[in-house]
C-alpha cells in the first residue's frame, strides 16, 4: 500500500497499536493459545474501508459478495487446516514476483493471482485461494497495518480459535498477530466483509 504521513494518521496508528504475547506458532505444529480471551484482535469502531478495496470489489464482485449466514466464530485449526494454510501461504508467496508500487495511490490495484504485485495482491490472492477451498469468509480478514518504516501494508488475518494468525508476503512464516512488528490500523469485520473497523487495544 502507499506510504501515508501526517499527524492524523500518526495519532490514529499510535492509538491503535496493541498486542499480547502467546506461544509461538511454528511451521511444524498447530499454534496453541495460552489465554483464549486475549489472542484475538479487538475491533474498535466502524470505519471506511480503503478506497482501493472499494475499487477491488467493483472488479471482483464475487470476492466481496455479502454472505447471508455468519453463524459460528473462529475456525478450529486442525492439523489438516493448518497444513492447508501453510500450503496456500507458501504457494502464493512463491507465485507472485514482488513488484513495489512506486506510483502511490494512482498505482494502487488489488489483483487476484497476478504474475507480479505488491502486498495487496498477495493478501487478496491468499484470501481468494482459501475461499475456494471452503474456508468461511468470516475468518479471512484483510487488515491494514503500518510497518516500522511508516509504509502502509496489507496482510491477511485468519481468525482461528487458538488465535488470530497473519499471512504476510514479507515472511514465509505464519505468525500470531501479536508477534508481527506492525501497528494495526483497520480490518474487515467478521460479520460483514464489506465493512471495516478500527483496531483497538486488548483489554481497553
Amino acid at each position: 500500500m502507499q506510504r501515508t504521513s501526517g499527524p492524523v494518521i500518526a495519532a490514529a496508528v499510535a492509538a491503535m497499536i496493541g498486542g499480547v504475547q502467546w506461544a509461538r506458532a511454528s511451521l511444524s505444529t498447530v499454534p496453541r493459545a495460552p489465554q483464549a480471551d486475549l489472542v484475538h484482535i479487538e475491533l474498535g469502531r466502524p470505519t471506511l474501508p480503503p478506497l482501493t478495496y472499494t475499487v477491488f470489489c467493483l472488479r471482483y464482485e464475487i470476492e466481496c459478495r455479502p454472505r447471508r449466514f455468519f453463524r459460528g466464530g473462529p475456525v478450529r485449526l486442525t492439523k489438516g487446516r493448518w497444513a492447508e494454510l501453510k500450503a496456500v501461504n507458501r504457494a502464493v508467496n512463491r507465485a507472485i514476483a514482488p513488484q513495489p508500487n512506486e506510483l502511490g495511490l494512482a498505482g494502487e490495484a488489488w489483483i487476484v493471482n497476478p504474475d507480479h504485485g505488491d502486498c495487496n495482491d498477495y493478501a487478496v490472492s491468499k484470501r481468494h485461494e482459501l475461499l475456494q477451498r471452503g474456508w468461511p469468509a468470516r475468518v479471512l480478514l484483510l487488515s491494514e497495518v503500518v510497518t516500522s518504516s511508516g509504509d502502509h501494508h496489507l496482510v491477511l488475518v485468519v481468525r482461528a480459535r487458538s488465535g488470530d494468525l497473519v499471512l504476510d508476503n514479507l515472511t514465509p512464516e505464519i505468525k500470531s498477530w501479536s508477534q508481527v512488528p506492525y501497528g494495526w490500523v483497520r480490518m474487515q469485520m467478521p460479520s460483514d466483509n464489506r465493512l471495516w473497523a478500527t483496531i483497538g487495544r486488548p483489554g481497553a
